[in-house]
């Protein structure tokens, strides 16, 4: 059986690389200084962003692996596990930056209560951000400006100043991930192409009748990707979330199917993939402003 290690706190982080902790609860490494590592795997509990800047031992990530030959972002959160796939003898070196924070260090501030809204952190690694020299200068800039702040010792400016530079730098990453999505503009509109099929084909089939309604992560997962990416994706793309997407196919399939007078509303739910008819009534009436009796009859 596979081992995993638990990574528990910056202080185990930073003293497997050699390296001092100037606050227990953050800190912000330049690799370079580090000793070699043990290629073990880690279900971390702190947040981890590793910048690579290098290429290096390859490391996975979830269920995906990545070679880092670019500039590249890599965002962990608690819970989830992350390493090498190489025998636990071999030392590698640690490359690039990284920066390492407990959730306790940002637990009431504005930072703590937004956290989540950074879906980039469940982000598969081959969803990587991958970054030009010019935003990794940026990167780098909030990285040092939060090494400073602990490099002069604790006082009670230091936490607004780090999380607020934390804050800053993961707002940056929002914007380099937005014009991620325009430069991959050919590989996204495939996807959607691909999802598009994807509800053809679940809808033709008998699938809606054997287990109802395809979700957000169905869809994700038969296009290979992790939920929250393809909801960005579709968001981005088409101005909608994956959920309403999904939703407007199932009204239009809906409208198709009212005009069949040989079928009740009820046996429509039930082809369509609704377990409960009212659901399917509730949502008709929201998208299109009448029931689908309403409908049948004026149309």
């Amino acid at each position: 059986m596979e081992k995993i290690e638990k990574l528990a706190s910056v202080t185990q982080f930073n003293s497997r690389r050699g390296q001092e902790t100037l606050h227990p609860l953050v800190s912000v490494l330049d690799q370079s200084k580090s000793v070699k590592i043990q290629a073990n795997k880690y279900l971390s509990e702190i947040y981890v962003i590793f910048l690579k800047d290098v290429k290096c031992e390859e490391m996975t990530y979830g269920r995906n692996q990545y070679d880092y030959q670019d500039e590249t972002l890599i965002f962990i959160a608690p819970e989830q596990v992350f390493g090498f796939n190489l025998p636990d003898q071999i030392l590698v070196q640690p490359t690039g930056w990284a920066l390492v924070f407990h959730p306790d260090f940002i637990r009431g501030t504005s930072l703590g209560r937004t956290i989540k809204e950074y879906g980039f952190f469940s982000y598969d690694v081959n969803e990587a951000l991958h970054i030009s020299e010019r935003e990794r200068q940026i990167v780098l800039e909030c990285f040092k400006k939060i090494k400073e702040e602990l490099e002069r010792g604790i006082d009670k400016h230091s936490k607004m100043l780090i999380v607020s530079n934390i804050e800053l730098f993961l707002n940056y990453c929002i914007r380099f991930f937005d014009r991620q999505f325009i430069t991959r503009e050919n590989i996204n509109k495939d996807i959607l192409a691909r999802f598009e099929n994807l509800l053809n084909e679940y809808f033709e089939s008998n699938q809606p009748q054997l287990v109802g309604l395809p979700s957000v992560a169905y869809c994700a997962e038969k296009l290979n990707l992790s939920a929250n990416y393809f909801g960005d994706l579709v968001k981005k793309e088409t101005g909608k979330s994956a959920l309403e997407y999904i939703q407007a196919k199932v009204i239009g399939l809906a409208q198709e199917k009212i005009f069949d007078s040989n079928k009740s509303i009820s046996e429509i739910a039930y082809e369509i993939g609704y377990k409960y008819p009212q659901h399917f009534t509730r949502l008709f009436k929201q998208r299109m402003g009448m029931s689908p009796l309403e409908y049948r009859l004026r149309n």
